[in-house]
């Protein structure tokens, strides 16, 4: 998990319900976005155990405060919805998941519970079964008549995605069953990657100058996931069954016997898969498939052990998205020791400085892992990493390598000298500052720095910033790798370069004259749309126009930024840095003195133009670009002076165009709703926007009523 959301929870049971209900929100937005990640995106961005860890407070405090459990809770629900591209198919019976059991104490109070619930004795006999918890993409396929009908994912549990023509190129997934198979049969299991051939695809992706996928579970589910069936039917993937769902008569009375009746049909079963005796046995089949786990070419995470009798449940049933009579018993994430070699720092492409442990090449979980991410200064800091250190690594949920700490003997570790983490960008050497508050550290020269160029220009030349036509990411990106754009300025000198361009891939006299003619067109620039061109931290549309207009021209808004950063005051005697950077945050903001610019948006400006780079870059882009006075000719109007906020679609005219009239009339615009909101404009399907609206019981007018107010000035 990203140090930046590190926390410290507070026990459950020392809540009240205001800070439960708050705490429930925050989770279950976390959890909602790390299930999209997980099951639309196929890029996790948490671990398996920080994941499991998220629900399980969820869980404990909706136990506790039962009225804050609602029926779209994350701890009710399986996965995340059918992504755009794939027609909806509704399963016939869930795809549920299933609780984990992360000790073996955890699977003898597993089956405590089914005994009680059954009403057995204690040490009555409880027959399991035990098989090996593939790491892949679950897969429901449908039979009907013996034919596969459809084969879907398991989505949210209650839809998920139709992959059948993806599913028929999977050799080990029969198109027809054998004589004798139910009429209706719903069969469940993994779509996997093998390592060998994990490797094998990675390699042939590398050659073809496309990017490698993480691990065998991505590639499993982004090469199942293709809108193109042809790309699936050259990925060499697996199935192995687990399970079923709608059955129009049984095959066994049994989990072992129904699986065994299901590898009679053609599926694969997994050879790992036994009949024991009670939890004990099911722990020692465990422990031998962990012994096992490196020899079995594929990943798995876990054990699943599940009641063995049909009827016992039948009558176990389910929790809420999840059977009773199963539990996924978890391995520990593997670990080895290695050494720390070097420490680099990686600028994104927005600017965050992000650590990265460079390491003695190590195999943890049959993969070799060479760095780890360090997430921010303060993981350094916490964990007292230095360059040397011998440290403990693991494959957080099998996946994300990370140091944990360092096993270095004393002595040797405090002869090695800590880590500074840089106040420069090592890509442009701009000052990195850091927010109060925030654990990431960013570059203040993204005009120029090369880390940040290309997300920068696209930015500076998109709709609603300078709006240069014809320039898009893929050809930003090229004329940046020939070299012709290092800052905004480069654009201007294109058309000096109109010949070369011409005689590229893709274009053409016509397409270059084009470019030309568009570049020319920008060289006056209102000074609103230019100053949020700048991608200037925290100053989007709404916050550039106000402080353009406020200041009227260029000149004034550059005395404005001289005038800040020369506002250094030292610190008081016995400031905090902490409470010397919220002193100088609103000294500065009164320096603007705009309306809805505070602290944050002031230090942003300031340290912006604080840094040479960004100054230079400007003085350079206004040897072409000339800056339109931000004078709005209003009228008076029922709005004028007003905060409107447009949500939802407008029938009669684009959101950009109702901002526009808005603004004519006197208005201001907002992107959100506050108690500082004087109306809502709620076109077609408006949502949430609309909602707290309501709940703050602003006037809300729809699009009719808008036209009217326009048509009455």
């Amino acid at each position: 998990m990203d140090g930046a959301a590190r926390r410290i929870d507070l026990p459950v049971d020392t809540l009240d319900h205001a800070t439960a209900a708050a705490e429930a929100a925050r989770l279950s937005a976390e959890i909602e976005r790390a299930n999209r990640a997980y099951y639309q995106e196929d890029a996790p961005e948490i671990s398996d155990a920080d994941y499991d860890a998220l629900l399980a407070r969820l869980a404990a405090i909706e136990a506790r405060f039962p009225d804050l459990a609602t029926a779209a809770s994350p701890t009710r629900r399986v996965g995340a919805a059918a992504a755009a591209g794939f027609r909806e198919v509704v399963h016939a019976r869930p795809m549920l998941s299933l609780d984990n059991a992360m000790s073996d104490g955890e699977v003898r109070e597993f089956a405590a519970r089914v005994r009680r619930f059954l009403s057995l004795a204690d040490d009555a006999a409880l027959p399991l079964t035990s098989e090996a918890k593939i790491d892949g993409l679950s897969l429901s396929l449908r039979y009907e008549g013996g034919a596969l009908v459809s084969a879907a994912t398991r989505g949210d549990g209650s839809r998920g995605e139709d992959v059948t023509a993806n599913a028929r190129t999977i050799a080990d997934i029969p198109h027809r069953l054998p004589a004798g198979a139910p009429a209706v049969l719903e069969v469940r299991g993994e779509v996997y990657l093998g390592w060998e051939d994990f490797t094998a695809l990675n390699a042939a992706q590398e050659a073809q100058g496309q990017k490698r996928f993480v691990n065998p579970r991505n590639a499993a589910a982004g090469s199942l996931r293709q809108l193109d069936p042809a790309v699936t039917a050259n990925r060499p993937l697996r199935f192995l069954a687990h399970g079923w769902g709608e059955v129009s008569a049984p095959l066994a009375d049994t989990q072992y016997g129904f699986m065994m009746a299901l590898k009679a049909l053609g599926f694969p079963v997994s050879d790992t898969l036994v009949q024991v005796e009670g939890e004990e046995q099911a722990i020692a089949h465990w422990a031998a498939l962990l012994a096992r786990r490196p020899s079995l070419g594929f990943d798995i995470d876990g054990v699943v052990h599940k009641v063995d009798r049909l009827d016992w449940q039948e009558r176990l049933g389910f929790v809420a998205r999840s059977p009773r009579w199963a539990i996924a018993h978890k391995f520990p994430p593997e670990q080895a020791l290695t050494r720390l070699v070097a420490i680099d720092i990686q600028v994104g492409r927005t600017g965050a400085l992000t650590p990265v442990a460079r390491l003695a090449p190590i195999s943890v979980g049959g993969v070799v892992v060479t760095n780890a991410t360090l997430h921010n200064e303060d993981e350094i800091a916490r964990k007292d990493l230095r360059v040397g250190d011998l440290v403990l690594v693991q494959r957080a949920g099998d996946v994300i390598p990370q140091v944990l700490c360092h096993r270095t003997p004393e002595a040797e570790h405090a002869a090695l000298p800590t880590f500074a983490f840089p106040d420069h960008c090592p890509e442009c050497g701009s000052l990195a500052t850091r927010e109060p508050g925030e654990a990431v550290r960013r570059c203040t020269g993204g005009l120029t720095c090369p880390a940040q160029r290309l997300e920068r220009l696209k930015h500076f030349v998109s709709r609603r910033a300078v709006d240069i036509e014809g320039l898009g990411g893929e050809r930003l990106a090229a004329f940046i790798a020939l070299g012709w754009l290092e800052r905004p300025g480069d654009l201007y000198r294109l058309p000096e370069r109109e010949t070369e361009i011409a005689a590229l891939d893709g274009w053409g006299r016509q397409s270059a004259a084009k470019l030309a003619i568009a570049i020319a067109a920008r060289r006056e620039v209102p000074l609103d749309r230019l100053l949020f061109a700048l991608g200037i931290r925290h100053v989007g549309e709404v916050t550039a126009r106000d402080l353009a207009r406020a200041v009227g021209d260029w000149p004034a808004l550059a005395a404005l930024l001289d005038a800040l950063v020369a506002h250094d005051p030292a610190p008081a005697e016995g400031e905090t840095p902490e409470r010397h950077a919220k002193r100088v945050g609103a000294e500065l903001a009164a320096m603007v003195g705009v309306a809805g610019i505070g602290p944050e948006v002031a230090t942003a400006l300031r340290d912006f133009w604080a840094e040479p780079h960004n100054r230079e870059t400007v003085a350079d882009l206004l040897g072409f670009v000339t800056p339109l006075p931000a004078r709005i000719e209003t009228r008076e109007s029922p709005v004028a002076g007003k905060t409107l906020v447009f949500t939802g679609t407008l029938e009669t005219m684009s959101r950009d165009e109702a901002k526009a009239a808005a603004e004519r009339l006197g208005a201001r615009v907002a992107g959100s709703v506050s108690a500082k909101t004087d109306l809502v404009i709620a076109g077609r399907d408006a949502g949430s926007k609309l909602r707290k609206a309501t709940e703050l019981g602003l006037e809300v007018i729809d699009e009719t009523a808008w036209r009217a107010i326009l048509a009455a000035v």
